[in-house]
């Protein structure tokens, strides 16, 4: 979808007005005004209704782009947790009833639960306000932190848990389990999914041919997942104050191999680095393009360590002193547990055949 978008499309869903300042407007040489995209209801809305000749047949059907979105923040803060510039992946679905709409929600749902449970993030789905993106149904994913932004309440009992704009400010009591006292905490939204119904499908005109051959109006959702924002609050709720700690999914490098000090009495033990890196690439194909080299030699492996933390290497291997022994072992660092551990070569790859990569 493109990032600049009309003002007519805007104005016909009444939302112009209605996100207020957080829209970036601007107006071209000939006095037109258009905006930079913070969502795209609209565009792909208007994109499907062009389509003449959808059936039933080729419903439910899956929009999804990973684009740049712009929002005019009041105060933006906490580097990528809330930018005015920012990456997001977001999904509009089109069905042929309710029932088969609010299937699609939960099936989405269900995905982000295990997205961020395949990332190691434990995120909790809570009930949310829909906001000026409207529908009937809206859930957020906040990952628990100290320095979210969003106040959550959590039942102790049950499943349920809300953000706090949906329920009365002295509400105590679960309205779920009836059992449970609701307890306060903060969170970071990482995604948000919306049911829509027909709000944005009626204005633009979504129609289809149903079983009947008659035209039908879809019922739509919508969904989001900050990208940026993941990367961010992931930082935040699993790092350290020395260390950054990747979900190794998205750790830009699995594993950082240290070679020593040029000049040191344990230089000799480069060509080994070298020669792991090689091995490394043969015995575990699923890591090629997965292992960095730091090859700063005229550094110490001390600093090296330092920026090894800094940067979030989910391993780093040394390979120093203990590598030029009668059994070479390899100093390997799990920046996860802060577990340190002497391994030989194979046993190294044994350790690293586990690494899950994407």
């Amino acid at each position: 979808m493109p990032s600049l978008c009309s003002a007519n499309l805007w104005k016909t869903s009444e939302r112009w007005d209605l996100m207020g300042k957080e829209l970036f407007r601007l107006k071209d040489r000939h006095n037109a005004d258009y905006c930079l995209g913070p969502t795209h209801e609209e565009a792909v809305t208007t994109l499907v209704a062009h389509q003449t000749t959808l059936s039933y047949k080729q419903l439910p059907l899956l929009l999804y782009q990973v684009t740049r979105k712009f929002r005019d923040e009041p105060k933006p803060r906490f580097g990528l947790l809330r930018g005015r510039e920012f990456y997001m992946k977001d999904m509009y679905s089109f069905d042929m009833s309710e029932e088969a709409a609010h299937k699609t929600y939960e099936s989405v749902c269900q995905a982000y639960t295990r997205l961020f449970a395949r990332l190691g993030l434990r995120c909790v789905q809570v009930q949310a306000d829909t906001g000026n993106i409207g529908g009937t149904l809206s859930h957020e994913f906040q990952l628990p932190a100290d320095i979210g932004e969003d106040r959550l309440l959590v039942c102790g009992t049950c499943s349920f848990a809300a953000n706090v704009e949906t329920l009365s400010p002295d509400k105590t009591g679960c309205p779920q389990c009836s059992a449970g006292t609701l307890v306060e905490s903060k969170g970071i939204e990482v995604g948000h999914t919306f049911y829509l119904g027909r709000k944005y499908s009626n204005i633009f005109k979504v129609i289809f041919s149903n079983h009947q051959n008659k035209p039908t109006v879809a019922e739509m959702g919508c969904y989001g997942l900050g990208v940026t924002r993941i990367l961010a609050a992931a930082i935040e709720v699993m790092s350290s104050e020395e260390a950054i700690r990747w979900p190794g999914l998205i750790a830009p490098y699995q594993v950082c191999v240290l070679p020593p000090k040029k000049g040191s009495k344990v230089e000799e033990a480069a060509v080994l680095a070298e020669d792991l890196i090689h091995t490394l690439g043969q015995f575990l194909p699923h890591l090629r393009g997965e292992v960095v080299l730091d090859d700063r030699t005229q550094m110490t492996i001390g600093k090296r360590l330092r920026d090894a933390g800094r940067r979030g290497y989910p391993y780093v291997v040394v390979v120093g002193q203990a590598a030029l022994e009668e059994m070479p072992k390899f100093e390997v660092i799990c920046q996860q547990t802060g577990e340190t551990v002497f391994l030989s070569k194979d046993g190294l790859i044994d350790l690293l055949r586990t690494v899950e990569t994407v």
